[in-house]
């Protein structure tokens, strides 16, 4: 339990330290942005996940003419194939979700890995991981998620790898630097001290140091893979079997929905990429601001702090 003086000489009530949990769900309920992401990212998850049963339509069912315009039987119109609207936007969020999480989950083994034995190691283990890192920093993502995509040929799992191989390197720089700051505390040196090993201290001292950072930085992460997936299908390097929200708009471009003055084949999808990154964003940046040690203390509250008043001759001239 922390102590909170807010008087001099006076010691408030003890104040029961809070876990991470209750730390996290505190700050997205007083933040309405946090809020407003995880309730749009999570109904976005519910019809992703829940889209087989609650699909109105078949993925491949044809229900009216091409680009049919929205009513009350088709509230987002429907596609150049006669297709609901709404049943790809539910399918087609279900495979960019897949993407993003996968990718994700890539990039976060990738740069969390090199990020912890760089910042724990140090010396020429960090020189040789940062030049690397330094290198793909440098080199624009999505002229080589094309090129990549390209070669390897248009299939989902290749743009998984493609894109978690290419998202690490923010991922390790962070780490590294929570743990260069982490392997220096006091009880990290007293267990080598008493003989622990490397493999001991890091996980024992130092990744739950710095795994609330790692999961901020992974839903922040999710928004960027997301983005990436639908910039690659709608460029025509997605899987030509599977529905994304990106090979939904390629395919409203494709034949011409614009021209047609299909807006509703184009819109929606563009929307829920957009709400997806957003809400993403929103939440990642609320859990970054509870969980991170740089940018919030958790147990010691400001206010709760007065300056002493001054004593002696001048105190009622200042």
């Amino acid at each position: 339990m922390s102590i909170v003086i807010n008087e001099p000489g006076l010691i408030a009530e003890p104040e029961p330290i809070r876990s991470r949990g209750g730390i996290v769900w505190d700050t997205i309920r007083r933040r309405p942005s946090a809020t407003i992401g995880a309730t749009v990212l999570s109904l976005i998850i519910v019809c992703a996940v829940l889209a087989p049963w609650i699909a109105p339509y078949g993925l491949h069912e044809q229900v009216g003419p091409p680009f049919g315009p929205p009513s009350w039987e088709h509230p987002l119109g429907l596609d150049d194939g006669g297709i609901d609207m709404v049943t790809l936007l539910m399918w087609g969020a279900r495979i960019s979700l897949v993407v993003g999480f996968a990718a994700t989950l890539v990039s976060m083994l990738i740069g969390g890995t090199i990020g912890v034995t760089a910042g724990y190691f140090g010396g020429k283990v960090d020189g040789v991981l940062m030049r690397i890192t330094d290198y793909f920093l440098v080199i624009p993502d999505v002229p080589l998620m094309i090129v990549v995509a390209a070669i390897w040929g248009p299939s989902l799992f290749h743009i998984v790898i493609v894109i978690g191989i290419l998202l690490w390197t923010s991922t390790a720089r962070v780490i590294r630097a929570q743990v260069k700051s982490v392997r220096e505390r006091v009880y990290v040196k007293r267990a080598r001290a008493l003989g622990a090993g490397h493999v001991r201290i890091v996980m024992r001292h130092v990744l739950p140091q710095v795994a609330p950072l790692l999961i901020a930085n992974t839903v922040l992460t999710i928004a960027v893979a997301v983005f990436d997936e639908t910039a690659l299908a709608f460029l025509g390097l997605g899987d030509p079997s599977r529905i994304s929200l990106g090979k939904v708009i390629e395919n409203a471009f494709q034949r011409a929905a614009i021209s047609s003055g299909a807006w509703w084949a184009i819109v929606p999808p563009g929307v829920v990429v957009a709400l997806l990154i957003l809400s993403c964003s929103l939440l990642g940046q609320a859990l970054e601001d509870a969980l991170n040690p740089r940018l919030r203390v958790a147990h010691v509250s400001a206010r709760g702090f007065r300056l002493r008043p001054l004593v002696g001759r001048n105190a009622d001239a200042l």
